[in-house]
């Protein structure tokens, strides 16, 4: 495992560079993320761009279809290459390992929080100040909407989540009740 481990670092750490030297990286770096959460959310969107019969360029189609429009164009070709190179099993991978190797670069830790709507800047700004005092580290934010979160965020740094649901708090003050 360690091979592709080493493989998938090599593609993030390229398609950094790539992003970086276009002058695009932030942008990049998150529509990619957005993308790669998209997959694990939606199957069908899984299927397509692994399907082993479905040729590359119907994949790129299905790209350009959901996000051409609105994407850098930087974004589109960087998924794009990935499918010709036969990564679409590790897109999730190596787009997770761009944001790492991005925030390495910075000097920071990546938080992904899920929220099921939109954070206003404020609010983001506010969270992020917040995990970086309670981290002694500086954070990177990447907001994910996922509407299966009901009320409140769930935070992963690493190997560490947070879970400041409601659901998470109902569930933590039943298992309280249930020990006593």
């Amino acid at each position: 495992m360690a091979g592709k481990d080493a493989v998938i670092r090599g593609y993030a750490e390229a398609l950094f560079a790539i992003a970086e030297a276009e002058g695009d990286l932030p942008a990049v770096e998150d529509e990619l993320f957005a993308f790669a959460k998209a997959l694990e959310g939606r199957p069908e969107l899984r299927e397509a761009m692994t399907a082993p019969g479905l040729p590359v360029e119907n994949k790129r189609s299905v790209i350009r279809d959901l996000i051409g429009k609105k994407a850098n164009p930087h974004t589109v070709n960087v998924l794009g290459f990935l499918l010709e190179q036969g990564r679409a099993r590790d897109l999730a991978k190596i787009i997770q390992g761009l944001a790492d190797v991005a925030a390495d670069r910075r000097r920071h830790v990546l938080a992904e929080v899920r929220s099921a709507v939109p954070l206003s800047d404020r609010r983001r700004a506010a969270l992020q100040k917040a995990l970086s005092t309670a981290t002694g580290r500086d954070v990177e934010v990447k907001v994910v909407i996922d509407p299966t979160v009901i009320g409140g965020l769930i935070t992963r740094m690493r190997d560490e989540v947070f879970d400041g649901t409601v659901a998470g708090r109902l569930q933590h003050a039943r298992a309280l009740l249930g020990s006593t």
